[in-house]
């Protein structure tokens, strides 16, 4: 047996609102949206009690999702440090392939993100952009030039 596909990756966030926000203006689409939780979902994740909002998004080809995640019970540990750099251990960055880096870096910049460094040309192939968005998220652009 072998795995199928990736279906997607989980985000825990404290400003669900916000985050979904950021994500559909960076040109992701809402899946749905729900709030779970019951002896299913405490026996699923371990935890007892748990009450949790989600988002999903999807990239447009619908290849790609993130289960965006707020915890209001149990409560939360405490959070990790948001401004940690790219090399901090952990999942670190989400990267998306754009078609006008411009376009989408302008399109984010009212959702409160701010350039990680600078917007690189990666030899003739790509040019390539990390922003910090809301709550910490790294997330890099890449637009392949040809």
């Amino acid at each position: 047996m072998t795995i199928q596909r990736m279906d997607n990756v989980g985000v825990v966030v404290d400003d669900l609102a916000a985050v979904t926000a950021f994500f559909v203006a960076l040109g992701l689409e809402l899946e749905g949206e729900a709030t779970v939780g019951g002896p299913e979902v405490d026996v699923l994740v371990g935890l007892e009690g748990v009450r949790c909002d989600m988002a999903v998004v999807r990239t447009p080809d619908g290849h790609g999702r993130l289960e965006l995640m707020k915890f209001h019970a149990p409560a939360a540990p405490a959070a990790a440090d948001r401004d940690a750099p790219v090399n901090a251990f952990g999942l670190r960055r989400i990267m998306f392939a754009v078609e006008d880096i411009e376009a989408v870096v302008a399109r984010v910049r009212p959702h409160g993100t701010e350039p990680v460094g600078e917007l690189v040309r990666y030899e003739d192939d790509y040019r390539l952009c990390y922003l910090r968005g809301p709550e910490g998220i790294i997330v890099a652009l890449a637009e392949k030039l040809r």
